[in-house]
């Protein structure tokens, strides 16, 4: 059960109607909202609210842009683009303020530290930063304007997969070289803090996972990019998404993992869902959709 810090239910519904409409963008501006997860304080932090047009290279490769269209249609959404959040999740328990992801980083005027800094925090104060997978954005935001570790007292934990994968990646090597001190690798499946247990959740990258947080009887899975879109990843969670290293592999693991946690009412945070990203996936007939957190 999710205990609500702030009044969710101004924001969120669970009609099909409101998931539509929060696909609209809002306003790209430092949000933070924080709920609790058992003994948890997790506070969802924007980043970036991304508009990718609906041109075939990324979602419905293999079907075209009018099928996407059709599915972007029904839920009462623009047909001509696919509207994704970039946001990161806060784990706060006693002493340990632990960021999930670090979103786009300043080179696209990312709005993590701003959001981080209206939940209370500043970057000094992060402890632990875990990391999903390693695309930009999802690590750009590890290091400043200035080139310089963005959150210096923190471990960043990476998986050894993903972690061999970027080191191979010569346009990242700055940030690479930067980082390097800080990280600390772990094998997908492995605890990587008290209450937070890596998931693996393969296709993506090499070593993508998700983090699954337990306190209690109380579960969140953030879910790092086994969807993306809430409506198109639902509604036809078939189709590949041009972002997966394995589309065949990604396809797999997404129906398998949407599946299970629509079986188990799992509450999942994902980071590109219309924010906070909290909810549940429901099952729908052959496909799902997004309940959103009361």
């Amino acid at each position: 059960m999710i205990k609500t810090a702030l009044a969710f239910s101004a924001v969120l519904t669970v009609c099909a109607a409101a998931v539509a409409q929060a696909q609209t963008p809002a306003a790209d501006e430092p949000v933070a909202q924080t709920f609790h997860i058992g003994a948890f304080e997790v506070t969802a932090l924007r980043d970036k609210v991304n508009n990718l047009p609906n041109d075939g290279k990324v979602f419905g490769a293999e079907v075209g842009t009018q099928a996407v269209a059709e599915v972007l249609a029904a839920a009462g959404a623009p047909t001509d683009k696919i509207t994704l959040g970039v946001d990161a999740l806060l784990v706060k328990d006693g002493s340990k303020k632990i960021l999930i992801d670090t979103g786009l980083g300043p080179s696209v005027k990312g709005l993590l530290i701003p959001s981080l800094a209206k939940a209370g925090y500043s970057p000094e104060q992060i402890t632990d930063v875990l990391i999903t997978h390693v695309h930009r954005d999802h690590i750009g935001g590890l290091v400043t304007a200035d080139g310089v570790q963005a959150f210096p007292k923190a471990v960043v934990q990476i998986s050894a997969p993903d972690w061999k994968w970027l080191q191979g990646q010569a346009d990242m090597a700055a940030l690479i070289k930067v980082i390097t001190p800080q990280v600390k690798t772990f094998a997908p499946g492995d605890a990587v803090a008290p209450g937070i247990r890596s998931v693996p959740l393969k296709g993506h990258t090499p070593g993508h996972v998700g983090y699954q947080i337990t306190s209690g009887k109380d579960r969140l899975l953030d879910v790092g990019d086994l969807a993306h879109s809430s409506i198109i990843s639902l509604a036809k969670p078939d189709w590949t998404i041009t972002f997966d290293n394995d589309r065949d592999e990604g396809v797999a693991t997404r129906r398998k993992e949407l599946t299970k946690l629509a079986a188990d009412h799992e509450t999942i945070f994902a980071p590109h869902f219309p924010f906070p990203g909290v909810g549940k996936i429901v099952a729908e007939g052959d496909h799902f959709v997004w309940q959103p957190a009361k």
